[in-house]
């Protein structure tokens, strides 16, 4: 197998320390690594991998690990230019894109802009500016290869069938979170402790708290609905507590095709590095045996609303999407530091959404005005 170049921003989070045990495993080139404020890891990265550059988003994280790696040749970039400048190396062959929220977005663009494929574990960036994202791509040639297990299993079995017009209906799966079952009233004391912890992913705290409201899922249907070119109406949600079928497609000659695993977020991120080949991962295989059965249930709407809310959006399209993605990412904020209850978080969402017209074309300036009017409404409305 040729070895590959990679950048990885996002190294220090769930899916991007999984990422180099992949990319260690295959024998691939690490070219460049970012992170938030994690120092201390990212100091241990850049000396396993010997990145060429190594970008803190914190300016003051910056400087310390530029202390830090004194020693060595990884030079230490700072902030979005940093993030930007990584994204866009002309010696990647690959950019995983794994940070968490609307920051994702620029060096999305910056690695398209530069015509290198990307590995796109960042769904905010589809769903912020899904039409500026894939038009970005289909000008400049590059492909956006998904790292989600939803979306890498909708994208694996669609290799059955290149012609779109093939397709009637995609179904991703959700394994319901931890308050899979309970309806509103039991939910008005949930804890954040109790919020993380997910059943079946060993995932970031952002993301298990979006999997507990569903917005998570929400949030995955839009990025479906650009990734696969269909209407939100065509995707549905069933709940799948084993957490086993990431997720299938229907044909319109009737015939379901699924794409089964065990629960571990390498195989997705090593198909996403290694595509379109396959090589063995090391995960323990599936046995269905061992499982003895597998369940399916309805999503509660009226409970979590979050998903909802992510589905009317996507339906009204434009720049709606973004203001939900937006007042979420301030709600979880507040929810994590104990200012608002954990069912404020759909309401606040629900109504900074909605809370003004929003403009059905746009361009990049827009979205982030759009972003920074739902967070503004969300912080004014969580008093």
């Amino acid at each position: 197998m040729d070895q590959k170049r990679i950048t990885i921003l996002g190294s220090t989070g769930s899916i991007g320390t999984q990422a180099l045990q992949v990319i260690q495993r295959l024998g691939y080139r690490l070219e460049a690594i970012s992170a938030n404020v994690s120092v201390q890891l990212a100091e241990q990265q850049a000396r396993a991998f010997s990145p060429r550059y190594a970008v803190m988003m914190d300016p003051e994280a910056a400087a310390d690990l530029k202390l830090r790696l004194s020693d060595i040749q990884t030079q230490v970039l700072c902030g979005m230019e940093g993030l930007c400048q990584i994204a866009s190396l002309p010696e990647n062959d690959l950019v995983l894109n794994s940070v968490v929220g609307m920051i994702g977005l620029e060096p999305t663009l910056a690695a398209i802009g530069a015509g290198t494929d990307v590995a796109l574990a960042n769904k905010e960036t589809l769903v912020a500016a899904g039409r500026l994202v894939m038009e970005a791509a289909r000008q400049n040639k590059v492909r956006i290869l998904p790292v989600d297990s939803e979306h890498s299993a909708i994208f694996q079995c669609l290799q059955g069938s290149p012609k779109k017009e093939a397709l009637r209906k995609i179904v991703l799966t959700a394994s319901g979170g931890p308050f899979f079952g309970k309806k509103r009233e039991e939910l008005e004391q949930v804890t954040v402790k109790e919020a993380l912890r997910h059943p079946n992913w060993v995932m970031g705290a952002k993301l298990t708290i979006d999997s507990s409201t569903l917005m998570n899922k929400g949030l995955e249907v839009i990025e479906a609905s650009w990734l696969f070119q269909k209407p939100v109406d065509d995707i549905e949600v069933v709940v799948h507590r084993e957490s086993v079928i990431h997720s299938m497609i229907e044909y319109v000659d009737g015939s379901c095709i699924a794409q089964l695993g065990v629960p571990d977020m390498q195989i997705p991120i090593q198909y996403a590095l290694t595509y379109p080949q396959r090589v063995p991962s090391g995960v323990k295989p599936l046995s269905l045996v061992d499982y003895g059965k597998l369940t399916f249930y309805q999503p509660d709407l009226e409970t979590f609303s979050c998903l909802r809310v992510c589905m009317d959006a996507a339906r009204m399209g434009g720049l709606y999407p973004c203001a939900a993605n937006a007042a979420n990412e301030e709600a979880v904020a507040l929810f994590r530091a104990d200012k608002i209850r954990f069912l404020q978080i759909g309401e606040l969402v629900e109504k900074a959404a909605f809370a003004q017209r929003l403009p059905l074309d746009y361009c990049l300036e827009d979205v982030f005005w759009a972003e920074r009017e739902a967070r503004r409404f969300v912080r004014e409305h969580s008093r």
